[in-house]
């Protein structure tokens, strides 16, 4: 069935995470996690331009739109945490650990999948993503601004995920619409709170004196 409003959702999606991609891009050149950071906006961005397709064209690309969504969750996202954790930690992870830990949600998605458990493992790594991406932004605190962003992309993904959905309709309104349109700010955001944690800390704590 044609959906033109989602579609239209799919596409503005698709153009925050490619632009959060570029944006970031030369500001962590360089860096090993440079890549898997690729990959967690290329994945979402990648799903949400196949549900262009999908909902405006050729309603077939349903698997392929379902497939790289849940990819985007159990891939993705994840991957996007432990950046946020590595650049928040000044953890010196090399190309070798990255590939190391890629491969190792490919494996426990295949593992949950084999078990069936695979909507129950995605819930729960989604929640351990979204931690990791918290504990990052409050390790820079008393510097409000990162622990903020922090809270704000949790924020919106948890409303999305655990309060909107993407069945049925809130009045007039899609709830997928609507949970495309809190992912399109959750993405930018994301993506300058790693830019923040890419800083050092330069600036001092003022210290009150007489």
């Amino acid at each position: 069935m044609t959906q033109y409003s989602t579609a239209l959702r799919d596409a503005i999606l698709a153009l925050a995470c490619l632009a959060s991609l570029l944006w970031l891009r030369p500001r962590i050149a360089g860096l090993a996690l440079r890549r898997p950071v690729q990959l967690g906006f290329g994945l979402p961005a990648a799903a949400a331009l196949c549900g262009v397709v999908r909902f405006a064209l050729d309603p077939s690309w349903s698997d392929a739109h379902r497939a790289l969504s849940q990819l985007g969750g159990a891939l993705g996202l994840p991957l996007l945490g432990l950046a946020a954790l590595a650049l928040a930690r000044r953890f010196d992870w090399g190309k070798a650990t990255w590939t190391v830990l890629l491969l190792t949600l490919v494996g426990l998605l295949i593992g949950a999948r084999w078990l069936g458990l695979e909507s129950h493992y995605r819930l729960m790594l989604n929640l351990a993503s979204l931690l990791l991406i918290l504990a990052a932004g409050l390790a820079r605190w008393p510097h409000r601004q990162p622990a903020l962003a922090a809270a704000g992309v949790v924020a919106l993904f948890l409303l999305a995920g655990l309060a909107v959905g993407t069945e049925g309709f809130i009045g007039a309104l899609r709830r997928v619409d609507l949970f495309h349109a809190l992912l399109t700010l959750a993405y930018p955001l994301l993506a300058w709170l790693l830019f923040a944690l890419r800083e050092p800390l330069t600036t001092q704590i003022p210290v009150k004196t007489l």
